[in-house]
């Protein structure tokens, strides 16, 4: 891994974390293509910089999380279910970021979901994230868990889940957000810990230089994409994002079984 691609995968993190067409399935496929997809240390850094980005969040709407102790008790019932789920499959997970056509697979059949997604959830009660109940929450965090497949897309998930219990675009996409800084800065912990058992030194000083840079750059872009997706998704809904998201995914599987793109 060098430099180059460390910018190339912290911009694709930047751009696509909050965008519903699954940031690390395209850390995957980039990673793939560079020849990098395997190397442990590669698999830590798509974990990690998506903790940069989700901090972004914190910056924009800091106010949020200055408003009340609710606040928190909402996000650690949503967030529940994704430590059980990858405390427990941690190994599979693993192996699926491992598999370019996972990636393609789940690209294609969320797209397929997102051309929907607009008429199936036309109607919404709740407007603001302070309406949002304690079950809704939970329902909410147990979509996110969609999201340990790779290509499913954790923002994508949980806005979903999150209209389906009667959020706005917006609300949903809110909420997404802010279930997005605990869920990531526990796996980012998670992802560090597991690498320490397996490796006899953390980091050397050239492995800490990629992962600085790459939360910085992710950062940086994350905070220009999000107020841009939040406007579009008010706007326009989700048909596009489907539309893409169908279009990559018949091209990588076409890769895949012409030999283009290999796991």
């Amino acid at each position: 891994m060098n430099i180059i691609q460390v910018i190339i995968l912290a911009i694709i993190e930047g751009i696509t974390e909050f965008l519903p067409v699954s940031s690390t399935g395209h850390m995957v496929i980039a990673s793939a293509f560079m020849g990098i997809g395997k190397e442990d240390f590669v698999k830590l850094f798509e974990v990690v910089i998506q903790l940069g980005a989700i901090l972004s969040v914190v910056v924009l709407y800091y106010k949020r999380f200055f408003k009340s102790l609710d606040f928190y008790f909402k996000l650690v019932v949503g967030v529940i279910p994704a430590v059980i789920v990858g405390v427990l499959l941690k190994k599979r997970i693993d192996m699926l970021l491992e598999s370019p056509l996972v990636v393609a697979c789940s690209l294609l059949v969320g797209g397929i979901i997102l051309l929907f997604v607009d008429q199936w959830f036309k109607q919404s009660t709740v407007k603001e994230e302070e309406d949002i109940s304690y079950a809704t929450a939970l329902k909410v965090g147990f979509f996110q868990c969609l999201a340990v497949i790779p290509g499913v897309s954790r923002s994508a998930a949980t806005i979903v889940g999150g209209m389906s219990q009667k959020l706005s675009r917006t609300a949903a996409a809110e909420f997404s957000f802010f279930l997005a800084v605990p869920t990531m800065f526990g796996a980012t912990l998670k992802e560090i810990w597991d690498y320490h058992k397996e490796h006899e030194h953390l980091f050397n000083s050239e492995q800490i230089k990629f992962l600085v840079v790459g939360n910085i750059i992710a950062f940086i872009v994350a905070m220009l994409a999000i107020k841009t997706f939040i406007t579009f998704l008010e706007k326009k809904g989700f048909k596009l994002f489907g539309f893409y998201r169908i279009l990559a995914g018949i091209v990588l599987i076409v890769m895949y079984y012409t030999g283009h793109l290999t796991a």
